[in-house]
């Protein structure tokens, strides 16, 4: 990251908890907020939840080194083949497993994690992968593949969950999802690549990286900021009101969250990963793509529902999880990896 980031990246976990406490006294103190805030809204996001996440990952996907994406590829296959089969094979029966354990006495909200827990991360966690130092380029590949994956999978994993194992039944568009990722991640990569090559052939890349990078950079936190008052805005009174709700969602989510990204994180040291590598599986490993969650939850069982409300908790639950966790990487990284540290993914080593 760029020292420029310094301010925003050493006091982060200040400025989360402002943004939470802010959001919260928004929803809870200012009416008609959370109106003002839905007036317009995208298969049930709302469109400034959807503006900062732009703003959050569009800077990530200019700076994306994009030309050593295949040579990551080719060297980091097992790396890319544990994210995966961590994404799609132990993810989402974990959480099913632990919304069954903690919630089964609230089918709805049991409902609300599977659709979460089915759903791996393709936005927020290019976030905490650099604010980690992880590998930015296979970061990027493993969203890619997540990406195509969701549309393939997603429905197919509901069935399975929902359907079969809950006798819930549920109809998911692949349109949707397809439109989700599109935005989401889609948008974002495109205008950031293009924005790249463009400024490669103006100014050359050692400028844009000197001079629009570190000016450009800090809008990620800050549109990470900004989604995350938002979103608490949005579900401050309920927070306030029913905070006995939040924790029993809030238990198995922290559980999810933590003991999968230690035993990723833990498994890429045993295997003998360099940390760049272990500490991007491991955020991808444990981060999910609450867009989409929410979305499906809306569309599905309505904005008004329990559903809604247990894949919402998701990110209230998440951002601050990981950002501990970005902490607990950079702090184990020297004991746990040593000489095996390597250098972050991107261009600039600082």
């Amino acid at each position: 990251m760029s020292d420029d980031l310094g301010v925003l990246d050493r006091y982060l976990t200040v400025w989360i908890g402002l943004a939470m406490a802010v959001g919260i006294a928004l929803g809870r103190f200012v009416p008609g907020v959370a109106d003002v805030l839905n007036a317009v809204t995208w298969h049930g996001t709302s469109l400034p939840i959807a503006l900062g996440l732009f703003v959050m990952i569009f800077p990530i996907m200019a700076e994306i080194d994009y030309a050593r994406i295949p040579r990551v590829t080719r060297t980091a296959r097992a790396e890319i083949g544990l994210t995966l089969a961590f994404n799609w094979l132990v993810a989402p029966f974990l959480m099913y497993g632990l919304a069954v354990v903690f919630l089964d006495g609230h089918p709805e909200f049991v409902t609300g994690l599977i659709i979460v827990g089915i759903a791996p991360c393709i936005a927020m966690v290019l976030v905490w992968n650099e604010l980690a130092a992880g590998n930015q380029e296979m970061c990027a590949v493993c969203v890619g593949v997540n990406s195509l994956l969701q549309i393939a999978l997603f429905v197919p994993y509901a069935f399975l969950f929902l359907t079969v194992l809950r006798g819930t039944a549920v109809s998911v568009s692949m349109t949707l999802i397809a439109q989700m990722v599109l935005v989401f991640l889609g948008l974002p990569l495109a205008l950031g690549y293009v924005a790249q090559k463009v400024a490669f052939r103006t100014m050359g890349r050692e400028a844009y990286y000197e001079r629009v990078i570190p000016k450009i950079g800090p809008f990620g936190l800050l549109g990470l900021l900004f989604t995350v008052v938002v979103m608490f805005a949005l579900k401050g009174d309920f927070i306030v009101s029913n905070p006995d709700q939040i924790v029993l969602i809030a238990i198995p989510l922290l559980l999810f969250f933590v003991g999968l990204w230690t035993i990723a994180y833990g498994l890429g040291a045993l295997l003998g990963f360099e940390y760049t590598e272990s500490v991007s599986l491991a955020f991808t490993a444990a981060s999910n793509n609450f867009e989409l969650a929410i979305a499906v939850a809306v569309a599905v069982f309505g904005i008004g529902s329990n559903v809604a409300l247990a894949t919402v908790v998701g990110p209230l639950i998440e951002v601050p999880v990981m950002l501990a966790l970005v902490r607990v990487a950079l702090a184990t990284k020297d004991q746990l990896f040593g000489d095996r540290s390597g250098v972050p993914g991107g261009v600039s080593s600082d």
